[in-house]
């Protein structure tokens, strides 16, 4: 991938343009969006003050769209935004799932409630998007971005539809 701002990873610059290997921002990224996520969510549907729920999540939020506009560009960060907003059922049917294991469901929550743990999620599923095409080495060949991207809108609906009817 290539950086779209100036950045320093293990004290090493990269300046705008300049490659980074993906082993060098992926597994850091997914582990440390992982636990603050899982906090999130736990935040968000256990008994925990909404204020501190915002506080907690909404400035790491903040602190990973800083780094998402630096790394990735504005204009995918642009369409993680407008991809989540066309996918709101999928990130529904996934939370509700997900609350379901602990007996609960999205409607039992007010809407505030839920926009931390849907950023965590948009994210999250940017970032594996973002993985899979850098992993496959997609990024510059249009045909395989044309393959992927149909690979991962198939098992994103084969999901989404699963749970659905679950």
């Amino acid at each position: 991938m290539k950086t779209h701002s100036d950045i320093t990873i293990n004290k090493k610059l990269y300046p705008k343009g300049s490659k980074i290997p993906w082993h060098m921002v992926y597994p850091f990224f997914m582990f440390h969006m992982l636990m603050f996520g899982a906090s999130g969510f736990f935040l968000a549907y256990g008994e925990s003050d909404v204020f501190f729920l915002y506080m907690h999540g909404g400035i790491a939020i903040l602190v990973y769209i800083i780094f998402y506009f630096a790394i990735f560009g504005f204009d995918q960060v642009k369409w993680m935004f407008i991809n989540a907003a066309l996918g709101l059922l999928g990130i529904v049917s996934e939370i509700d799932w997900i609350l379901s294991k602990f007996d609960k469901h999205v409607e039992d929550f007010a809407w505030y409630v839920h926009v931390i743990p849907f950023l965590y999620y948009i994210l999250y599923t940017f970032l594996i998007r973002q993985a899979l095409i850098d992993i496959t080495g997609s990024r510059e060949d249009a045909s395989r971005m044309k393959l992927i991207n149909l690979f991962y809108v198939a098992i994103s609906l084969i999901f989404y539809l699963y749970l659905l009817i679950n």
